[in-house]
């Protein structure tokens, strides 16, 4: 650490402590050129989690937005509201485990795409409608298909 009296790099910690609810650890120092003592602080530096949209442009992770989508989803279904509040947990955790922290909306989409199938198939089919743009009814029924096709392969 740079001393601020006499620009020295070399200096030894006296004493450390938590500071600002253990969000910070407060140091005292002492150049081994001067002999001052000064002060710093050091806290983890949080990169927030983000999301690269379709066109390029990169959004801070919102839960709520996520749990918004979810939640029409799954209207008049019977899915339980922390069952929404695990995938949510589920794509967090997808992004904390990453060195980068960020995750695209298509990798989103489909993590909680599959999570949903399993879940709830009519609350599938009004995601996957939203998040991969159905163009019209074909693409609609083409998904269905696919859907009573995997469920015909699992009994």
């Amino acid at each position: 650490m740079r001393c601020p009296y006499c620009g020295s790099e070399d200096s030894r910690v006296v004493d450390s402590r938590e500071a600002r609810d253990g969000a910070e650890t407060r140091r005292r120092r002492e150049c081994a050129g001067c002999s001052r003592r000064f002060t710093t602080y050091e806290r983890v530096e949080e990169v927030p989690p983000s999301v690269v949209k379709r066109d390029g442009r990169r959004e801070i992770f919102d839960r709520d937005k996520l749990l918004g989508g979810l939640v029409k989803a799954c209207e008049k279904r019977p899915v339980p509201r922390r069952e929404l509040q695990r995938i949510a947990d589920l794509v967090e955790a997808e992004l904390a485990s990453r060195e980068e922290r960020e995750m695209s909306t298509e990798e989103i989409g489909n993590l909680v795409i599959e999570t949903l199938r399993d879940l709830d198939q009519v609350a599938y089919v009004r995601f996957a409608s939203v998040y991969r743009r159905f163009e019209d009814v074909n693409q609609f029924m083409e998904e269905l298909r696919r859907l009573l096709l995997n469920r015909e392969d699992t009994t």
